[in-house]
């Protein structure tokens, strides 16, 4: 499970302790730590919201799996693509790692 803190005022983070595992496992302490600290929590609305339209049904898309992805697994991410019709890309690396390095 995803190492998600309960709702505090309408809003998420990830355990700050949790978080150099969960998404920076390929990332230095200090950047990981740098990370957790500076985090923004995330709305609980956000994952209420009405889409009428998603983008990607009418626009090209694009996904760059990332192969070491401890919070959103690799099959997971794939199945999201491939509802999507999206370009699919692969890479090594964490949910944060692949990011940054590309």
């Amino acid at each position: 499970m995803p190492p998600v803190l309960p709702p505090a005022d309408g809003y998420l983070l990830i355990d700050s302790p949790k978080f150099h595992h969960a998404l920076a496992a390929d990332l230095g302490d200090e950047d990981a730590a740098f990370m957790a600290d500076s985090q923004v929590p995330w709305g609980v609305a956000a994952l209420e919201g009405a889409i009428a339209e998603p983008a990607w049904r009418v626009k090209p898309s694009w996904y760059l799996i990332a192969s070491d992805d401890w919070m959103v697994p690799p099959p997971v991410q794939g199945s999201m693509a491939k509802r999507a019709g999206s370009n699919v890309s692969q890479a090594s690396g964490s949910h944060t790692g692949v990011c940054l390095a590309t």
